[in-house]
């Protein structure tokens, strides 16, 4: 029976994608020396925030994610990161593909908001695997679903995500409003004469005292 073994060993920010992109670097080893054809490969990325510590300013940040501190071991719950599919060429043996890992700044998905909320160290993921291998001798084939019990754990450095973030939206983040608080928010900015969103933003700060 074919059976793989996964391992995530690297990260990097994707310099050529077309939005924010996180390329984890993924070892798989068939241990029983069955030659794969081709593993079309899914996988569950998830957060796991209980296995990290916090400054001070970062629990402040995430108190909007997980409430007060002393409720921490109640509410550091995972978070659903996202889904990714790959197709793996054919191997024997060990071979290593690319997961391409989208980035966002829409903080009404928790993940991005918790990922925003840290200033350095480590992202604990968790890496669940399934998919479908195909194997099998010259002129047949067999099909093998991924074990289900599949995962990988990983420590993803934030500055790899801040570097990705920073690519495309460099000293930048984004704030998603209502339309109907956008066009308010706009027609303030013509009446005022005001430049730029940030001048708008800050008058009407400076406004609320």
């Amino acid at each position: 029976m074919t059976d793989l073994e996964f391992t995530c060993v690297d990260a990097v920010a994707d310099r050529y994608a077309a939005t924010p992109t996180i390329q984890l670097r993924l070892r798989i080893a068939e241990t029983t020396g069955t030659p794969v054809h081709t593993l079309a490969l899914r996988t569950q990325v998830r957060i796991e925030p209980i296995r990290r510590r916090y400054d001070d300013a970062e629990v402040d940040a995430l108190t909007d994610l997980f409430g007060d501190r002393s409720r921490w071991g109640e509410t550091l719950k995972p978070l659903q990161l996202a889904f990714v599919s790959q197709l793996a060429p054919s191997f024997t043996g060990t071979t290593e593909i690319d997961l391409a890992l989208p980035c966002s700044y829409d903080f009404d998905v928790a993940a991005h908001k918790y990922l925003y909320a840290l200033r350095d160290g480590a992202v604990p993921l968790l890496l669940l695997f399934n998919g479908t291998i195909f194997t099998g001798r010259p002129g047949t084939i067999a099909v093998t679903p991924v074990a289900w019990r599949k995962e990988a754990s990983y420590q993803l450095p934030v500055a790899v995500w801040r570097e990705a973030m920073e690519q495309h939206f460099p000293g930048a983040a984004w704030l998603r409003l209502h339309r109907d608080t956008f066009d308010r928010l706009y027609r303030y900015r013509v009446r005022q004469a005001l430049g730029t969103w940030d001048e708008a933003i800050e008058r009407l700060l400076k406004d609320d005292g």
